[in-house]
Parts: structure tokens; C-alpha cells; sequence
């Protein structure tokens, strides 16, 4: 960072620091051992010579005047750039336009209506814009642990492969079967009444451990844990990464008898299976369907699977038809298991 030079990161949704880039760039300044020339603060960081800082900021925060105090920056860096709304675009563009300013974006495309897209990788992209596409096969030190995870998405679901790690745009979005949920930060409260899920994998399948509560008309995921490749013997270290999964019910998928009586041997001795019986995954997906679900930023397999989890398409029309695709769903399925109690009973009132 240039001493004199002010920078601000953008989000379109920060409610606290932790939600942004703060602890990565704290990171990096440690693994450059380049602690002498900055100074961490909790909300800024500031370099030790010289009027250079760095500030994190929520654009939905501001308004036209607020937006304002940004005017003396020397760029801004807009991360996940691909949430930007419209509106938010429009106030940061006039705003950032001292003599030589920058303004940054990186973002993992969605839609081409997205904003961003629309401004850089539309008929008529800014003539001064520069837009460089950056896969993992330009990451020098991209980590084995992703490329499984590449390897697993690109053998099962090419047009996840294809969003997730080739930058494509999301595929079939008219065949998705959740449009109803939203990523976002969230403290959860004390006094709710937590609801564990899991679903049983191995080979290529994960095994999996979802942590939700439910308030009113809304799901919130808080946790989730996610192995492929999970020997039984590893599976109780893995739940223990959820806080307080051992003291709570967790309802399991129950085609894996052998594997609860374990659980129920190894720390969690309140785990049960699912019901299921006829037509339960359909109606557990309607269920979920009907809440408005609030996904906390860690859940990041969570999120992957509410965004590609579909309905099967006809190949010769091309045409969405009513049969969800049994793929990108183990999450999903741990979720319907956590929540099944619920839906029962709901359904027996009615």
C-alpha cells in the first residue's frame, strides 16, 4: 500500500467486520511478515508512515449523502461484486473519482443481468475498464483440498463445475427448485431451539451435519459440517466441529442403522433416524420452500447446493419437469431431516 494512498473495501451487505476482507488482508500482512508498515486497528488499517488507510464498508449502509465521505479515496475494492445492486453501483461510481482513482472488482459471475457484469462485460464496458478472467489453474498455490472438491463437482454436476470454478454463469435457472433464501450474517440467539440433520456419505458422497432454527417464517443455517471421503471412525470428530452438536437431537438419514448405533455409541447419544415414508422428500422440499431461509456466509456448501439444487429438464424440449434431480442435495436432505419433527407436526394440525 502506497503511505499516502486511501482505499475502501465494498460489500452490498456488511453488518460487521467479520464479513469482510479485513481478516484476509490481516493474514496476508502477517504471512509477508510486513507487520512494520501497518498499524491494525479494529475498524481501519493504517499505514505506520504516512495518511494511507484501509476502511471496510456496506453499500447498502449508505445513502447519496452519506456515500459522500468517499470521495477523497484513492480506490475502492468491491468483493463479491456480483451481489452489487444497481443502486448501490450507481452511488459508488460518481463517488470514486478523485484524480487517479480506481475502482476494483472481483466477483464470480452469476447472471449477465447482474450489474457488474452489465457494466464490464456488456455491448459497451467503460473504454478505460480493464477485465481479466482468472481461473484456479492461475492460482499457483491453489490447495489439493479444493481440487477434490473441483474434481468431485466436475464428475457429478457439470453446470456446477462450470459456475463454481470456470466462472460461468449459473445454468437452468428457471429449473431451480430454491429461490426463496438469501446469504447473510447473523448472531444466533441463546434461547433457540436448534434442529441437526445428517446425511450419510462416503466414497463420493459427503457425510454431512447441518445445524438450522426456525422463527417464524424463517430458517436460519448457522453451521454445517461437510466430508467426502469421511471414515466412520472420523465422523464424530467432524460433528464435534458444530458447537454443541453432542447435546442436541439430531435426526439422521436412516438407510445407515449401523452407522447412528455408532454415533449413538461415540458422543451422541441423542441421534435418531428419520421417518421418511412416501413422497417425504417432495414434501419436505415444498416445506422448505415455504420459509424464507437465512444463510449464514460460513455455510458455503449450504449455499453451493441452494443454488444448484434443480428440477429435472426434459434433453429432447429442453422443457423444466416436475421431478427433482437426485444430485446436489446432501445438504438439502440433512436439512429436511433436522426440520422433519417440525413439518410432521404442522402437517398433523392441519
Amino acid at each position: 500500500m502506497d503511505p499516502a494512498s486511501r482505499s475502501v473495501c465494498v460489500r452490498e451487505v456488511q453488518k460487521s467486520l467479520s464479513q469482510s476482507v479485513k481478516r484476509l488482508l490481516e493474514l496476508k500482512i502477517e504471512a509477508m511478515n510486513a507487520g512494520a508498515y501497518f498499524d491494525v486497528q479494529e475498524a481501519v488499517i493504517k499505514a505506520k508512515k504516512g495518511d494511507g488507510a484501509i476502511i471496510f464498508q456496506g453499500m447498502q449502509n449508505h445513502t447519496a449523502d452519506s456515500i459522500k465521505s468517499l470521495e477523497g479515496y484513492d480506490r475502492a475494492w468491491v468483493e463479491e461484486a456480483q451481489s452489487l445492486s444497481q443502486r448501490s453501483l450507481d452511488l459508488l461510481r460518481p463517488t470514486i473519482r478523485k484524480p487517479g482513482s480506481e475502482l476494483w472488482f472481483t466477483w464470480n459471475p452469476s447472471h449477465i443481468s447482474d450489474p457488474v457484469d452489465q457494466l464490464l462485460r456488456g455491448e459497451a464496458p467503460p473504454q478505460d475498464a480493464v477485465v481479466v478472467e482468472v481461473n484456479f489453474e492461475d492460482n499457483p498455490w491453489f490447495p489439493e483440498v479444493l481440487r477434490d472438491e473441483m474434481e468431485y463437482d466436475r464428475s457429478r454436476d457439470p453446470d456446477k463445475y462450470a459456475h463454481v470454478w470456470r466462472g460461468g454463469y449459473v445454468a437452468n435457472s428457471s429449473s431451480r427448485v430454491f429461490k426463496n433464501w438469501r446469504i447473510e450474517e447473523f448472531d444466533t440467539p441463546d434461547d433457540v431451539v436448534h434442529r441437526l440433520g445428517a446425511d450419510w456419505g462416503f466414497a463420493i458422497d459427503p457425510t454431512v451435519l447441518v445445524r438450522c432454527h426456525i422463527a417464524g417464517k424463517k430458517l436460519f443455517v448457522d453451521y454445517e459440517a461437510y466430508m467426502v471421503g469421511c471414515e466412520i471412525t472420523d465422523t464424530p470428530n467432524l460433528f464435534l466441529t458444530i458447537p454443541d452438536a453432542e447435546s442436541w437431537p439430531i435426526v439422521a438419514d436412516s438407510s445407515r442403522p449401523e452407522t447412528i448405533s455408532y454415533m449413538r455409541k461415540n458422543g451422541f447419544p441423542k441421534i435418531m433416524p428419520a421417518i421418511k415414508g412416501p413422497n417425504s422428500v417432495e414434501e419436505g422440499v415444498e416445506w422448505l420452500k415455504s420459509f424464507d431461509i437465512i444463510v449464514h456466509p460460513r455455510c458455503r456448501h449450504t449455499i453451493d447446493e441452494l443454488t444448484h439444487y434443480s428440477y429435472k429438464v426434459d434433453p429432447l424440449t429442453q422443457r423444466v419437469i416436475p421431478k427433482l434431480d437426485d444430485r446436489d442435495n446432501h445438504v438439502i436432505d440433512a436439512l429436511r431431516y433436522a426440520c422433519e419433527g417440525v413439518r410432521r407436526v404442522q402437517k398433523r394440525s392441519r
